[in-house]
């Protein structure tokens, strides 16, 4: 502009009067203004992107800059963003807490077979059991079939035989395991499970998660050599062995993240699938009010404008489906806040694309990166707070964090 301006005045100066020269030279400037603020803007983005980038945060959508800086609420995950995302097996144990090596071979038939995409619980258990010299019964057994876990059942099931019979081991949530169980197997005897025997495995239960300890159970059903084609239907009077504990502690920069976040204005909201006891103890460690937690069943039959209400009082919610948790995400952006939703899994996809920003990290799994707008190097909330902080640097006006 500073070019052409004064040269299209200079032409027209000598053919018209000055006042008719300059007034066209203001009209091309004024037509020109528009069409270079687009240039202008993405030059701004770019380079915000670029700076950004030496903060190990990686912008896959220009336009969601400003949005990622002006985030008054983040909802993110437990595992992997408060904890150290590394699940080591812990106990493996029959119905009374006792050490049992049956538990733990139940658990590795399901996690080595299972053809699905394994994760950090699968792996941790693989790890634990090749440590015991376990890798043997991967040429003693051969899967038949299986039924998939999905967040409704909580669960999943391999049908597997040793040559002459056919054997289901389905390991899950404690009570969604509890509910399909009818006998109890310990030492070998099995013997009807009853409301005693039950109380007390949820009480073991939850003394374990309130050491931090995530508690998965573990059944079986043997008398299905006459079954060709396995469905859910099939999960049904099983004998419990026992459960498996894992432990992922909080992490050491967590806390501090947590205390900064709050300091700027951004509100932390937990979304789990997680038990209450597990994440209560772990947002505890890491400075989260835990005084009211909310649980997935209490919004089934919420409608939107209760869900809020809840949102109001509590920042954890636990026991959660991937709807569930779209749905926390969605009200909260109908609601006038700019949030930001953090997730790397296959069930955060629907929160990543309900949220103002999605944020996931390299290490996620394709649907999770594919939907996010931001990509984190690192999967710590300390990145994300600079990232924050570097996108305020990159504009001259921004709104103001509330």
């Amino acid at each position: 502009m500073l070019v052409l301006i004064p040269i299209v005045f200079i032409l027209n100066v000598n053919k018209h009067s000055t006042v008719t020269a300059f007034t066209f030279a203001v009209a091309i400037a004024i037509c020109i203004t528009p069409l270079l603020l687009p240039v202008i803007l993405s030059s701004s983005l770019s380079k915000g992107a670029i700076r950004m980038s030496k903060k190990k945060t990686i912008v896959k959508k220009l336009d969601s800059i400003e949005s990622f800086g002006s985030i008054n609420i983040l909802c993110t995950d437990k595992t992997g963003t408060l904890t150290e995302d590394k699940i080591v097996l812990e106990k493996y144990l029959d119905i009374y807490g006792q050490e049992d090596f049956r538990i733990l071979k139940h658990a590795f038939l399901n996690s080595y077979f299972q053809t699905g995409l394994r994760g950090n619980i699968d792996e941790a258990v693989v790890t634990r059991a090749m440590q015991n010299d376990m890798e043997k019964y991967i040429n003693q057994y051969k899967l038949v079939d299986e039924i998939p876990f999905d967040f409704s059942r909580r669960r999943l099931s391999v049908i597997v035989t040793d040559g002459t019979k056919k054997q289901m081991i389905t390991k899950g949530a404690v009570e969604e395991i509890l509910e399909i169980c009818t006998m109890v197997d310990y030492q070998g005897n099995l013997s009807p499970i009853t409301n005693q025997i039950k109380e007390n495995i949820k009480r073991i239960s939850k003394n374990l998660n309130k050491d931090g300890l995530r508690v998965i159970a573990v059944c079986q059903k043997n008398d299905i050599n006459d079954i060709s084609d396995f469905t859910v239907t099939d999960e049904k009077n099983m004998i419990l062995l026992g459960f498996i504990g894992f432990l992922d502690p909080p992490k050491e920069s967590a806390k501090s993240a947590i205390k900064k976040l709050n300091e700027a204005g951004i509100r932390v909201i937990v979304l789990t699938g997680d038990n209450l006891e597990v994440t209560k103890c772990i947002c505890k460690k890491v400075g989260i009010n835990s005084n009211t937690i909310i649980e997935g069943k209490q919004l089934e039959t919420l409608s939107d404008s209760g869900v809020l209400r809840l949102l109001k009082k509590s920042n954890i919610f636990v026991k959660l489906s991937p709807i569930q948790k779209a749905r926390i995400v969605r009200l909260l952006h109908e609601s006038n806040n700019v949030v930001g939703y953090m997730g790397d899994g296959i069930n955060d996809s629907p929160s990543l694309v309900n949220s103002d920003v999605g944020i996931s990290v390299d290490t996620a799994v394709d649907i999770a990166k594919e939907s996010a707008d931001i990509i984190l190097l690192e999967k710590d909330l300390h990145v994300l707070l600079d990232g924050v902080t570097e996108r305020k640097k990159n504009f001259w006006k921004f709104d103001e964090i509330y």
